[in-house]
């Protein structure tokens, strides 16, 4: 099982970023996917995330009104969509994913790392002022 990010790279404050994360090796069409992300000398944060329906998203509050995470089942893949960047958004950025099935938790489940199984390799933002 593997889950690839990809999209990130160098921008200008107020610039817009997409990132995507392509599995393979099982369908996460079905479990909640997430985004977290890694700034020099801090610790990996939650950023997005998305029930295994879809309906349902989550942000912490730093990104809130600037960023949106979406999934497409049929590419068995997720997005971010990252809008109004901020040179405090510079960080290596993972997505991950939940080896559950059909399980819906409750908000702040959404926003821990142990929650999520599968971890991808990152892909570095970098937002310049």
């Amino acid at each position: 099982v593997q889950l690839q990010a990809s999209g990130g790279g160098l921008v200008q404050a107020g610039d817009s970023l997409r990132l995507s994360c392509a599995a393979s090796g099982r369908t996460f069409s079905n479990s909640a996917m997430g985004w977290f992300r890694q700034a020099p000398g801090k610790e990996r944060e939650f950023v997005a995330a998305i029930s295994w329906t879809g309906e349902s998203t989550y942000y912490a509050d730093s990104v809130k009104g600037r960023f949106t995470i979406s999934r497409d089942n049929t590419k068995n893949a997720e997005y971010l969509q990252m809008n109004s960047l901020k040179p405090e958004d510079t960080a290596i950025y993972y997505c991950a994913a939940d080896s559950s099935i059909r399980t819906a938790y409750t908000r702040l489940r959404y926003y821990t790392a142990g929650l999520y199984d599968y971890w991808g390799q990152g892909t570095l933002v970098t937002v310049s002022s």
